[in-house]
């Protein structure tokens, strides 16, 4: 399975909501992929981000780094060529990431 679709699926899955993907190769030599996710709470998000780096190991997906503490309301899991970014409610409101890259390709899952 390709990193991007098991990414989206171990998130969907773990019900994570409003789940988007960035298209990144036209202007990031460092990743092909942002994937941005809600999480119901910060419990959620840890919960997310636990699952997604194991599931990434299992399937023999080098993770990068982690960053955000457990209880962040913005936690990163950085996969390489997949970078996911997951937000409680209120971090996806004030930090509005998707409107850094609204000119890029965003697939919505």
């Amino acid at each position: 399975m390709e990193l991007l679709d098991l990414v989206i699926q171990t998130v969907s899955d773990k019900l994570g909501e409003n789940i988007v993907s960035i298209d990144m190769r036209s202007v990031n030599p460092f990743t092909d992929y942002f994937v941005i996710t809600t999480a119901k709470n910060i419990r959620h998000a840890d919960a997310l981000a636990n699952d997604l780096i194991r599931e990434a190991e299992k399937n023999g997906y080098p993770v990068r780094t982690r960053e955000g503490a457990e209880g962040s309301e913005w936690i990163l899991v950085d996969l390489n060529e997949v970078i996911v970014h997951i937000f409680t409610d209120t971090a996806r409101q004030l930090y509005k990431l998707e409107n850094l890259w609204g000119d890029l390709n965003i697939e919505h899952y």
